[in-house]
């Protein structure tokens, strides 16, 4: 029973922390390998796939697979996949998966309607000061709902 509340506590922990829904998925079943090496929204395959801290990541190619596994922090979007600017404003919201920015060795998803283009509002302002407040809110933000 305790073990079974653990899995369930650290689940739940790691879901506010990660843009993920019940399935698990992570970046929506995009590769979080075709983002950084490549600068390139591509989905996924069921064939090459890796479980990394409870969360299913999916890849274009075997190769891309046994990248992430020799070094899966390093393939991780920042700010747990949500919307980069987002986070900066204080909020956590679910992203296009198409909208992305890499930059110095990371990359940033942003959500993107009819009424925002987040990742316009974040190429306007100066990243440093976007990430330094980004990073400050973060913190807090990881841990809640």
């Amino acid at each position: 029973m305790i073990a079974v509340m653990s899995a369930g506590m650290m689940f739940g922990q790691n879901k506010k922390a990660n843009n993920i829904d019940d399935s698990k998925i992570g970046l929506q079943g995009y590769s979080p390998v075709s983002y950084l090496d490549l600068g390139l929204a591509q989905r996924g395959s069921k064939q090459h796939k890796v479980v990394y801290d409870n969360i299913a990541y999916y890849f274009t190619s075997n190769e891309q697979q046994v990248k992430f596994e020799k070094n899966p922090a390093n393939y991780l979007p920042q700010f747990g996949g949500f919307c980069a600017f987002g986070v900066y404003a204080g909020a956590k919201f679910r992203v296009d998966p198409n909208k992305f920015l890499v930059s110095n060795g990371r990359y940033y998803l942003f959500l993107n309607d009819v009424e925002v283009d987040a990742k316009q509002l974040w190429m306007a302002e100066k990243e440093s000061k976007l990430l330094a407040t980004a990073s400050k809110n973060w913190r807090t933000l990881k841990t809640k709902s």
